[in-house]
């Protein structure tokens, strides 16, 4: 619209004579110039506006691409996070597997010279190993020990014990609990009022046999369970004279255990 305007101001001052003929072509000449380079300014601005949106549009890809990836990250890091704390658990559980395969490899080997040691005994038919509890065992009946009612020992069961002690006193780093076990016959004497008091007094005539024979008094002690943890049930006159019996444990070695360490420091919290 200016240049119309313009153009027709020249041509009225044209017109009237104001301006000669080349001036008016120079004039119109400038402003065509003028108006081209508007145009190719404009057109050049433009083409720079769409650039710049183009390189927004670059930028916002990138920006959230690089959120994507951080987001990516972290979650790797996150897993590899989960991951090693899943590598250490489970190596921590085959760490306990093993030890605890080696400490039963180690109680049947133990409980293998158990049964050689009383090899002789046992063939003799004076006493029986077994495990009981997860415990070895060493039993003997109380009818090749003592009387019925009685808590003497017999010549035959003293020596019997005394054999008893002699194997258990050469096995280093033990400690032994003898137990008495009876029928459920009840007793009822002046001296022993219930089976608790016969097997407890049984008991401990074993454990001073077995230190007299040469066994320390701090690897043995006694303790009585009467007729409440028999070995079989008292329904006839053969089991019965099973659960009339004399148990020698081998009392279990916690320290060797998986998870001693743990355990003791809860105990002396």
């Amino acid at each position: 619209m200016r240049m119309g305007l313009f153009g027709l101001a020249l041509t009225g001052l044209l017109a009237t004579g104001c301006v000669t003929s080349g001036t008016f072509e120079a004039m119109k000449k400038d402003r065509d110039e003028k108006a081209a380079r508007v145009q190719t300014l404009e057109a050049a601005l433009a083409a720079e506006q769409q650039n710049v949106a183009a390189l927004t549009a670059e930028r916002d890809r990138l920006a959230g691409d690089l959120e994507k990836r951080q987001g990516e990250l972290a979650n790797m890091l996150k897993d590899q996070s989960q991951l090693q704390a899943s590598l250490a658990e489970m190596e921590s559980a085959l760490k306990q597997v093993e030890e605890r395969k080696r400490a039963a490899e180690a109680r049947v080997n133990e409980f293998k010279q158990l049964l050689a040691r009383f090899k002789p005994l046992m063939d003799s038919g004076k006493l029986r190993v077994k495990i009981s509890d997860g415990r070895m065992v060493v039993e003997v009946g109380t009818d090749i020990l003592f009387a019925s009612g009685s808590a003497q020992l017999s010549p035959e069961g003293k020596a019997a014990i005394a054999e008893v002690a002699a194997v258990l006193a050469g096995i280093e780093g033990k400690r032994f609990q003898v137990e008495g076990h009876t029928d459920n016959v009840p007793i009822k004497t002046a001296k022993y009022p219930t089976n608790w008091e016969l097997a407890a007094d049984r008991a401990l005539t074993v454990t001073k046999t077995m230190i007299e024979a040469g066994l320390t008094p701090d690897r043995v002690s006694g303790a009585s369970f009467g007729e409440f943890k028999p070995a079989a049930p008292n329904d006839t006159p053969e089991n019965k004279a099973r659960n009339r019996r004399i148990e020698i444990v081998v009392v279990p070695d916690l320290s060797s255990l998986p998870g001693f360490e743990d355990l003791q420091k809860l105990g002396s919290g």
